[in-house]
């Protein structure tokens, strides 16, 4: 199994963005954390209605577009990423969607053509891989209309040792997401913990198996074992019957909008 998605930390203390979805992209496909998330999102941004246009800030392989391709058939898709390896994947697996490589950790204008684009965006599993995560949102906003929905998902509770070798900086609390989206300027921020309990334990068997689930999933292109792939079917199972709301839970999540 793999678990959160972005860079792979390097040893030079560098983020190798196009390693990390060489190697991953694969078990990524198989990973039931990922689908759960797809999924909650899905449901977080259809309940505002059928988005007009839809913008994935760290797209990555394309695994949330994958599924909004197949719920919003004439819904705009856009899908930014810094990784061009992770942008060429995600093209063939969504080709009606357009991906970007674009690095929104440098302070910038919008890319051409989607200045004010977005009617609702996502945020999934990014900020926790950056710096500051204030600039990578303060950036995404100038590629949002006023008032556009943004839906954000990052990590709860301790690291695991995968977490830190896929270049984990910090993990989230829902005060400290709020925060951040505050000081990034959006509002009407609704800040809360899901996932308990059947995220919480898969997080705990990620914790458990350390080092090991690094060399289980290392080699590029690997595809995941039959056992491996049964327990990621046991789980995928077990994660919808999640709260979408608990203080127990380990995924934080948010809404918020571009004001306006």
């Amino acid at each position: 199994m793999t678990e959160e998605p972005g860079a792979v930390a390097a040893r030079a203390g560098e983020d190798d963005w196009d390693r990390h979805w060489n190697e991953f992209a694969n078990a990524s496909n198989h990973n039931p954390a990922v689908a759960y998330r797809a999924r909650l999102l899905s449901r977080l941004i259809g309940a505002q209605g059928s988005p007009h246009h839809l913008l994935d800030v760290g797209a990555g392989s394309g695994d949330f577009l994958a599924l909004a391709a197949e719920q919003w058939p004439a819904s705009g898709l856009v899908g930014l990423d810094i990784s061009e390896a992770g942008t060429r994947i995600a093209s063939k697996r969504v080709p009606r969607a357009k991906f970007v490589v674009e690095d929104l950790t440098v302070a910038g204008e919008a890319p051409s053509g989607l200045e004010g684009w977005a009617t609702h965006a996502v945020c999934s599993e990014v900020l926790e891989h950056v710096d500051e995560p204030v600039v990578v949102l303060r950036t995404a906003a100038a590629m949002m209309a006023p008032g556009c929905l943004l839906a954000v998902t990052v990590p709860g509770g301790a690291m695991s040792a995968f977490d830190r070798h896929i270049g984990h900086r910090r993990h989230f609390t829902p005060q400290l997401l709020r925060a951040q989206l505050e000081e990034a300027g959006y509002e009407r921020i609704d800040a809360f913990c899901a996932g308990f309990p059947f995220f919480n334990l898969y997080r705990a068997v990620v914790r458990a198996r350390g080092e090991a689930l690094i060399a289980d999933v290392g080699a590029e292109g690997a595809e995941p074992s039959h056992a491996a792939k049964l327990a990621m079917a046991a789980f995928d199972g077990l994660f919808r019957l999640n709260l979408t709301r608990s203080r127990w839970g380990l995924q934080m999540v948010a809404l918020a909008r571009r004001p306006g």
